[in-house]
């Protein structure tokens, strides 16, 4: 890849280039959102960014696919209780390596920011500062502690996998919804203002209906049909979760900023877990 263009004899480089081209918005996804060695371009304008967040939700997949297998990997010793929340800890862990813990962050920021009751300048430049307020822990402890909790109660094996899996992608759906044009930015930098309001409804509806039929068919067909109603509920109740996140932000910030956006994508994932534990 690193080699010049050949002339163009060099016929057979060419059927590559229309999929490469076509993956470029999922290694921006990656290359962005995770800690994974992809080449994605060095900058990144506006227009660029939109596509990227339109495969979060594939990128959220393929980061739901090793913390599966560690969650797997671990229980196949056993279903103790002990052991489950074991591998379920395990598996938020390789979730918040993968992605270098930058949603986390977004959420202790964004709790620091909506907690500190300031004007909403102060509040984005409390959500700026590097360290972690009292209401940033509190949120990040309570939300890994839901989101590891409910996993260890969804039943063993491959329905939990398939929870964990659907929670992670939903968390990213929520994001994709929540880039319309009733999210303006907060402020005119960072990525936040890259992405705000800048995905059309077409695409939003895609991505909410494509989640939805997927996860209705996959539970269908492996488990029948009320697994598949309680994933539906939950992918709902996850989207709704993000929703009421996004419009709090925006009534208190006058806008969205990347840390809302990770707190969108956290806070959904746990509502997922938390109604698929609780219908189990």
């Amino acid at each position: 890849m690193n080699q010049a263009p050949r002339a163009p004899q060099a016929g057979p480089a060419r059927p590559g280039r229309p999929l490469r081209a076509g993956l470029a918005p999922l290694r921006s996804a990656l290359g962005l959102f995770t800690i994974l060695p992809v080449r994605a371009a060095p900058e990144i304008g506006r227009e660029e960014a939109a596509r990227a967040v339109l495969w979060l939700p594939v990128a959220g997949l393929l980061l739901a696919l090793p913390a599966a297998g560690v969650l797997l990997a671990v229980e196949a010793g056993g279903h103790s209780a002990l052991r489950r929340m074991l591998a379920a800890t395990l598996a938020v862990g390789v979730l918040a390596l993968l992605t270098g813990v930058l949603h986390l962050d977004g959420l202790a920021d964004t709790a620091d920011g909506l907690g500190s009751r300031r004007p909403k300048d102060e509040a984005l430049a409390i959500m700026r500062r590097s360290d972690i307020g009292p209401f940033g822990v509190a949120a990040l402890l309570f939300t890994v502690l839901v989101q590891i909790t409910a996993l260890a109660a969804v039943a063993p094996g491959w329905p939990e996998a398939a929870a964990l899996a659907v929670a992670v992608v939903t968390g990213r759906a929520a994001v994709v919804l929540a880039t319309g044009p009733g999210s303006p930015a907060a402020r005119p930098d960072g990525f936040g203002a890259l992405v705000a309001g800048a995905t059309t409804a077409r695409a939003r509806i895609a991505t909410g209906a494509a989640l939805l039929a997927v996860t209705t068919a996959t539970a269908a067909a492996a488990w029948g049909w009320h697994p598949a109603v309680r994933g539906v509920v939950a992918v709902l109740a996850g989207l709704c979760a993000g929703d009421l996140l996004r419009r709090l932000a925006r009534r208190r910030f006058g806008g969205l900023t990347g840390d809302v956006f990770g707190a969108v994508l956290e806070v959904s994932c746990a509502v997922v877990l938390l109604a698929l534990a609780l219908t189990a």
